[in-house]
């Protein structure tokens, strides 16, 4: 946990979100525009083939989940199961994540964001979640006492969120084990199957919070 720390972040280099077009057959779920039961909005950035989104969806039918996944083999039997489920507090998303976030999000609109077992990119850290600037935007999106949580089973990487989220970012986070018997996606079955640590790092919002993109809008 970190404590009595100023809120105010100190990444220096500023993602441009003005220079990324919209993705390819860009759409923007009803739940965007038209949130009449003002579910809370939860996104999930690199859903893979949809086992956390589908699960999460059918266990909290008050909030609404959009799922998005880049790869196309992986989006398509992830869009094909979540056609069979039908659930209507679920969008299936085929796209970048961070052109789409910047194109079809609202500044502090997002009440959860979950990045679950991202790529390492352990020969490119700059590609690290918590490295890249973008991930300030990201934060702009999400809502005053919203939540990020983060997943992975490389020590190196979580040492690095965690050190980013206080140093870097300047926000209160928690960093937990895994439950062994935890099941949220096919990676994670697969790690804790084979005795790996798994490790979650939980990133709060806090009140008064300030980015650069906090009134930007596409």
């Amino acid at each position: 946990m970190i404590d009595n720390i100023e809120f105010t972040h100190q990444q220096a280099r500023a993602f441009q979100p003005q220079r990324l077009s919209a993705p390819r057959d860009f759409m923007i779920p009803k739940i965007i525009s038209d949130n009449k039961d003002e579910k809370p909005l939860i996104l999930e950035i690199g859903a893979g083939k949809g086992k956390h989104a589908l699960s999460f969806a059918l266990q909290n039918p008050d909030k609404h989940l959009i799922a998005i996944e880049r790869t196309r083999n992986k989006f398509d039997a992830f869009s094909k199961l979540a056609t069979l489920q039908d659930l209507s507090n679920l969008d299936a998303i085929h796209a970048d994540a961070i052109a789409w976030t910047v194109h079809a999000l609202k500044p502090n609109s997002v009440a959860k964001i979950f990045i679950l077992y991202p790529n390492p990119e352990q020969h490119n850290p700059n590609q690290q979640w918590l490295n890249m600037p973008f991930f300030e935007f990201l934060l702009s999106r999400l809502q005053v006492g919203g939540e990020i949580i983060l997943a992975t089973n490389i020590q190196s990487y979580m040492d690095n969120a965690e050190h980013q989220a206080a140093k870097l970012w300047c926000l209160p986070n928690n960093r937990y084990r895994v439950p062994v018997d935890s099941q949220r996606t096919h990676f994670e079955v697969k790690y804790l199957a084979r005795q790996e640590v798994c490790w979650e790092l939980s990133i709060r919002k806090p009140k008064w919070y300030k980015t650069r993109f906090d009134n930007w809008q596409a």
